[in-house]
């Protein structure tokens, strides 16, 4: 006698994946052509056929606790594919927005994140921080010195590490509580529905197959093998780069400052700046890529989570490379004032890393680790 399952919609997740660019959701027919045409989708237990069906029945639990929503990088094969103009890919783009939003918390920071009249309250947080904390210490100075530029006679690098070192932790924080449920839900989904036989998660081996899959990360091999969009890898690579090559370059003048004691600004001739000229170039550039695809690209939605982190990257690509432009060009007043709307950029992305849709860069990479890890292929 067949089994009987008790089905009970969650009717407001159909309206959040709808009003996240999923509403087409109801037009799928279960027609199977685009997990036929997905150049990425494993042989067994394909996606996104089974995630269009039960996101349309409401079965929320069934979809985010699903790693298979994180393998798919919305290349666009499917939507251009289907017959019903169901845009599998936009919906399976709106799955992760919601899932990025279950597994952080607070939940209500998530919704400022992703809600645009939100978005002044998100600027003013780190500019008033920085002007109470900064007067009460003494750390922050609107009259600097005249003579030459230099941001540390503005905005202290003490008052920097003050605010963004607590700010890197609570991302860190977040981001472990966020991760530790996601890998324990994808497991438990895997095993109940035959994509891994291993019931007990080995976390050395998983952390094992998280090393093995980063080169393919870092060379968007995945990314590659699409057809529609397969130019949008060009984008994310520079950006992806960028922000790496930032990432060492702070991490090398914070060497220079704390442990050889030497403060900057630093020359150019530096290999160092050199590494930061070119990321920045590289940021914005990367950018102004995103927007050309994006705005290209009729058939794909764009919502407002897309177009805050475009809007991330490119402010912080561009008040950086201005900041250092106006300090070369001796605009003292100038290069302070890009310097403080800078900070507030960098505040932005990191404090709400783990709500806005730069976290999939995160839960994708754990997705594919664990891919790898259970051998789905």
């Amino acid at each position: 006698m067949t089994d009987k399952y008790l089905i009970e919609p969650d009717v407001n997740f159909i309206n959040d994946v709808a009003g996240l660019g999923g509403d087409t959701l109801k037009k799928c027919f279960q027609c199977a052509t685009c997990s036929v045409v997905c150049p990425i989708s494993p042989d067994t237990k394909p996606f996104p056929r089974k995630e269009m069906i039960a996101a349309s029945w409401g079965l929320k639990d069934r979809v985010i606790k699903n790693a298979d929503i994180w393998l798919c990088h919305n290349c666009g094969d499917c939507s251009t594919k289907c017959p019903r103009g169901a845009r599998p890919g936009d919906v399976l783009g709106a799955l992760r927005s919601i899932a990025i939003s279950e597994y952080a918390v607070p939940k209500g920071l998530g919704k400022m994140v992703n809600d645009p009249k939100k978005l002044p309250i998100l600027i003013l947080i780190p500019a008033i921080i920085f002007i109470v904390l900064g007067l009460a210490t003494g750390f922050l100075n609107f009259s600097p010195e005249p003579g030459k530029i230099a941001h540390t006679k503005f905005f202290s690098t003490w008052l920097v590490d003050m605010i963004f070192v607590p700010l890197s932790l609570w991302v860190v924080v977040i981001f472990g509580m966020g991760v530790k449920k996601f890998l324990n839900d994808i497991h438990q989904d895997a095993v109940s529905n035959g994509k891994t036989n291993k019931k007990e998660l080995d976390i050395k081996e998983f952390l094992s197959s998280i090393v093995k899959v980063l080169p393919m990360i870092l060379k968007h091999e995945k990314f590659n093998k699409c057809v529609e969009n397969k130019e949008r890898s060009t984008a994310h690579m520079m950006v992806l780069f960028s922000f790496l090559g930032l990432a060492v370059v702070t991490g090398v003048f914070f060497v220079y400052l704390y442990i050889l004691h030497v403060e900057g600004p630093y020359a150019q001739i530096n290999p160092v700046k050199w590494l930061a000229n070119i990321s920045g170039i590289a940021l914005i550039a990367g950018g102004f890529l995103m927007i050309q695809s994006r705005m290209n690209n009729k058939d794909q939605v764009t919502s407002y989570k897309d177009w805050y982190l475009i809007g991330l990257v490119l402010g912080l690509g561009l008040t950086g490379m201005l900041t250092e432009i106006t300090r070369l060009a001796h605009l003292a007043g100038v290069s302070y004032a890009l310097y403080f709307i800078h900070l507030i950029f960098v505040f932005n992305l990191f404090a709400f890393l783990p709500f806005s849709k730069l976290a999939h860069f995160v839960y994708r990479t754990v997705a594919l680790g664990y891919a790898e890890y259970s051998n789905r292929q």
